[in-house]
């Protein structure tokens, strides 16, 4: 597999790069689309501000509350009170000293 990198950072991952313009690294374990690429020193994670590890954070919590939404409404599904739980943990996290290090796991 190779990323396709514009401007120093990975863009999109295809197999077969033959005949397709551009510059293109081999993709490494551990790298991923929007990581950063130089030809002298390889690959590189990027670093991210405190805000934008807060943000991802968060749209993490969201997304985790998304996906436990509809057993909001089931009373009796098995793992509702423990959802219920888990669920005012995640919206509680972000003014917790917690936050963003350490996430709150379903029990």
């Amino acid at each position: 597999m190779y990323y396709r990198i514009k401007n120093g950072i990975a863009e999109s991952k295809q197999l077969d790069i033959n005949g397709f313009p551009g510059i293109w690294a081999a993709a490494e374990e551990g790298f991923v689309e929007g990581d950063l690429y130089d030809e002298d020193n390889g690959w590189s994670h990027p670093i991210l501000t405190a805000e934008e590890i807060e943000a991802q954070a968060r749209d993490w919590r969201d997304n985790e509350l998304k996906s436990t939404d509809y057993i909001v409404p089931l009373t009796d599904h098995p793992d509702h009170a423990a959802t219920i739980t888990y669920r005012q943990e995640l919206r509680d996290w972000p003014s917790t000293d917690a936050f963003p290090d350490t996430k709150p796991t379903k029990t």
